[in-house]
């Protein structure tokens, strides 16, 4: 489905956005790891066709990005959800849908495309108030029903459970696990929690690079064997060790540690996660 080789981005002959990213990426939900600043939006928009990289080549669907006619074929399969999505407060839900589907050029029964999608997004009652009566969490709904517009055949979506709620990141997750059935998703995120629900894919990336890549039960088979609980009267636990995770209980404080904990401490090994795995990555490189 993609196919990245190479890829790089530099703004201003200065600032490395991207340093030779080399990535193959199937059907199925795709994430993509990493911290703010670590190159995922701009990975994102270069695979949208909405920066053009400094060099390296990109596949999209079969089409090379970096020729226009390339970019243009492609763009005609894909749908994206930015991570901040330019809405027009003044039209109504239904409005900004009927506005998308006639930039994206989409012909034939619109008004039942629009009406199935708004469905799916659970927005049919609020489809006829204005964008700018909507919630943080509508707001993002109606994001990703304007990027499946016109059945794409791959969604890219950056960040997209940022500042929801816990149950509409659930139910926000539930529905892109729900899409990838049948069409490729790509979920470019922070939040490892949206990770582990939801992708059978992942990569962690990090100052432009690939620091992993694999399955999430790899990437949690990494951690194994290096993941403690110590319970202390409450000082921190010395040794080569990262504190994940306090709690105060009754006899003292237990603390969650990856690494080495210094001989002497009663520690006892846990089962990994994946965010223990992807600290352990970000550590060690």
């Amino acid at each position: 489905m993609i196919e990245i080789t190479d890829l790089t981005k530099t703004y201003n002959k200065q600032i490395h956005a991207l340093c030779g990213i080399s990535l193959e990426i199937g059907t199925g939900m795709f994430g993509l790891l990493g911290p703010n600043g670590a190159g995922k939006t701009t990975l994102m928009r270069v695979l949208a066709g909405l920066l053009r990289p400094t060099s390296g080549t990109v596949r999209v669907l079969g089409e090379e990005i970096t020729s226009r006619a390339g970019k243009l074929a492609a763009k005609r399969q894909l749908g994206y959800l930015p991570q901040e999505l330019g809405l027009y407060p003044n039209l109504t839900g239904r409005e900004f849908l009927e506005y998308i589907a006639l930039l994206k050029g989409i012909r034939g029964d619109k008004k039942r495309q629009i009406g199935e999608l708004l469905e799916l997004v659970r927005l049919t009652d609020a489809a006829d108030r204005r964008l700018k009566t909507y919630s943080g969490g509508m707001k993002r709904r109606i994001g990703i029903a304007q990027a499946l517009l016109g059945s794409p055949k791959l969604l890219i979506v950056d960040e997209p459970t940022a500042g929801l709620d816990p149950e509409e990141r659930v139910r926000f997750r539930n529905m892109l696990a729900e899409t990838a059935t049948h069409c490729t998703v790509i979920l470019s995120t922070h939040v490892i929690e949206d990770i582990s629900h939801s992708c059978n894919d992942l990569a962690i990336i990090r100052n432009g690079q690939v620091l992993f890549r694999g399955t999430p039960s790899e990437l949690i088979a990494r951690a194994r064997g290096k993941v403690w609980s110590i319970l202390t009267p409450g000082d921190r636990p010395n040794g080569e060790v990262s504190v994940v995770s306090t709690l105060q209980l009754e006899r003292g404080v237990q603390y969650r540690v990856l690494g080495e904990p210094t001989a002497g401490y009663n520690a006892s090994p846990l089962e990994p996660s994946l965010e223990d795995g992807y600290i352990l990555a970000m550590a060690s490189n």
